[in-house]
């Protein structure tokens, strides 16, 4: 079965993806990581800002908004 794993920030609004890998390094992804962001985890893309950046998703029943520089470093697999 071939995974299509895409970067967070290329995930339709309304649709679920889960967690494969984490592709920043530092303060960055240690933020990530204290976010509940771990391999595994579901998100939901929940809306866009009006300018398109910031994108709110809903994490572990939090709703976050995250600027498309931080989420393409997200690299996850769409859920249906």
């Amino acid at each position: 079965m071939e995974q299509n794993i895409i970067p967070l920030n290329h995930v339709p609004i309304g649709s679920f993806a889960r967690v494969t890998n984490l592709t920043s390094d530092g303060n960055i992804k240690r933020r990530m990581l204290d976010l509940g962001l771990i391999i595994g985890t579901k998100i939901e893309s929940l809306r866009q800002s009006p300018s398109g950046d910031p994108i709110a998703y809903e994490i572990r029943g939090t709703v976050i908004a995250l600027r498309s520089e931080d989420a393409s470093k997200i690299l996850v697999e769409v859920v249906k």
